[in-house]
């Protein structure tokens, strides 16, 4: 909790919004059982809440409908409970965003969208910017939807030196789009965001492509070299 605070804290000093990720597929076997994943829940938002952070969203887990959840309440037919717990738990009056995410490619269920403050999808696998632009418009398509965020938080996909790639696609569509860079076999520490040891500086042709595209985008004037 100590170095979640020194992230979240400098998060805020640097006027960062961060997605906070509370379960994890791989993880969830550690707890015995539903009353500790709600333990774990409540005492999380109840943490971030009375120390009044305001850049912080809710993922409750990483991609709800991966088989290897071991609890029923952190799959697709029931998380929705614990996106409603989430936004149910008030501290002087406010409470945290909430959502949750699917695997690449996956369209969220008619559950999660209806009880979501945001819409988390993920790019992997969709090797086509068609493919994302596609994506979207089912999630904005799915019973219970009305206007909303449409972020996806997670995409290993490129080609940032294209006129067409995933992001602009996304852009396009009028939702955010999130870099998934990972270390690649045979690739050394510089290269990947997502795979500790990190070098969080510009040191490899893929985290330069990216920010330069960012810039082109955004009309911003910092470095990318």
């Amino acid at each position: 909790m100590q170095r979640l605070q020194l992230i979240l804290d400098k998060a805020d000093d640097l006027g960062m919004v961060v997605i906070l990720g509370l379960f994890y597929f791989g993880q969830d076997e550690r707890l015995k059982d539903e009353a500790a994943v709600l333990a774990g829940l409540d005492n999380a938002v109840d943490w971030i809440l009375k120390r009044g952070y305001r850049n912080v969203l809710i993922e409750v887990n990483n991609e709800c409908d991966v088989a290897a959840y071991d609890h029923e309440i952190l799959k697709p037919g029931r998380v929705h409970e614990l996106i409603e717990r989430v936004k149910t738990t008030k501290h002087e009056d406010r409470r945290l965003l909430v959502g949750t995410s699917y695997a690449g490619g996956k369209v969220p269920g008619e559950k999660v969208v209806k009880s979501s403050d945001f819409l988390l999808v993920h790019g992997n696998g969709q090797d086509q910017p068609q493919k994302i632009v596609a994506l979207i418009r089912k999630t904005r398509a799915v019973v219970g939807y009305r206007p909303m965020p449409v972020l996806i938080n997670e995409d290993d996909h490129y080609d940032f030196d294209k006129a067409e790639n995933n992001l602009t696609a996304a852009f396009g569509e009028y939702a955010s789009w999130g870099l998934f860079d990972y270390r690649r076999k045979g690739e050394g520490p510089d290269e990947g965001y997502q795979s500790p040891p990190v070098n969080w500086s510009l040191s490899s042709e893929r985290k330069r492509a990216f920010f330069a595209k960012l810039r082109e985008i955004t009309g911003g004037m910092g470095k990318t070299d």
